[in-house]
């Protein structure tokens, strides 16, 4: 669609390095995700809905947050997406899920590092480093994180109109104990290395990044988003192509990012995800019903009602498990559940 294109700023090396030093020079510094993934303080729990009306008739596996994840009224689930064709599975010997949070108490958003296999996860403060005078800093990077993609080395979060912001998985820093900086309890932080920064011109509406994920059906993958939406908002999808070389957007002579617009996606889309060219995509159906899937095409959905438990957000697909998977936001109803692609057709 003429006019929606992205532009993509410059890089916060020296701001992620000097921050950095900084930790490290306290105890802390930059471990990445190989330094991470040993050490996920929280257990994951296998749950049993005590009712389908809850869970949803296509959910094969769920598990649950502790008890205070489970609960907190301050940090919503949203985003959610796998290490698969990252590396993580060669390094670790298998690979695992990662879900974003926003804060609703102005403490940005977050990561959730989930290994299924081993039961445990950690949460990961998403940041914006700074440089000031040659003082290093931080600030929590403040966006609802709809939608998460890691791809290659990196993992982007959905801005929502504001574009992508991107972040490389080896600058995530461990933050030690005592330290000055303000975490809001985390102990590890991943800093924002650079923005695809939604760009309209005139009479056209900016892009929302309400989710998005990884077509991988052809030779070359594409970042194909999605908007929420009622029926009187837009609700396009595009596809962003990506370069099998660098793992990022493509760009023109011009330095743009510009997309293939559909505008025909579904109504309330919370998530979507692309197997073999099959479009599949959550909704949600208020906080009280159970959610659905819409599965085909743009412009040819049908929809599986009651699919999903109350309140589906993102969508992922993992191959080894043959599912599909999401998250679910509400307080008290919190899951990270699978649904297998053979129950949902094509």
């Amino acid at each position: 669609m003429a006019g929606l294109h992205l532009t993509r700023t410059e890089e916060n090396v020296a701001e992620i390095d000097a921050l950095a030093a900084a930790l490290a020079a306290d105890g802390g510094g930059r471990v990445g995700i190989s330094g991470l993934a040993p050490d996920l303080a929280r257990r994951l729990r296998r749950t049993f809905a005590p009712t389908p009306r809850l869970l949803g008739r296509k959910v094969s596996r769920a598990y649950t947050w502790e008890g205070h994840d489970r609960r907190d009224p301050t940090w919503m689930p949203q985003g959610i997406t796998t290490s698969v064709a990252t590396g993580f599975r060669e390094r670790h010997g298998h690979d695992v899920l990662a879900t974003s949070w926003y804060s609703k108490q102005g403490q940005g958003s977050r990561i959730s590092i989930v290994d299924v296999e081993r039961r445990r996860y950690a949460h990961v403060l998403l940041v914006t480093p700074t440089l000031k005078d040659g003082v290093p800093g931080l600030g929590p990077l403040k966006v609802h994180a709809g939608g998460i993609v890691w791809h290659g080395g990196y993992l982007h979060v959905g801005g929502t109109g504001k574009g992508l912001f991107t972040c490389r998985m080896d600058d995530i820093l461990r933050v030690p104990a005592g330290s000055s900086y303000e975490t809001f309890g985390h102990r590890y932080v991943l800093p924002v290395r650079f923005v695809y920064r939604g760009r309209n011109e005139e009479g056209t509406t900016r892009l929302r990044f309400s989710f998005f994920t990884v077509d991988r059906s052809a030779a070359d993958p594409a970042l194909v988003v999605g908007e929420y939406g009622s029926l009187k908002q837009t609700r396009r999808i595009a596809r962003f192509a990506l370069d099998p070389a660098t793992q990022l957007l493509v760009g023109d002579a011009e330095g743009r990012y510009v997309p293939e617009i559909d505008d025909r996606g579904q109504a309330r889309m919370q998530g979507v995800s692309v197997v073999d060219g099959t479009y599949y995509a959550t909704a949600s159906r208020t906080p009280l019903f159970p959610g659905s899937m819409f599965v085909g095409a743009p412009g040819r959905f049908r929809e599986l009602r009651w699919a999903t438990p109350i309140g589906p957000e993102d969508l992922v697909w993992w191959p080894e498990t043959e599912s599909l998977w999401s998250v679910t936001e509400h307080p008290h109803r919190r899951w990270v559940f699978a649904m297998r692609r053979s129950s949902l057709g094509r």
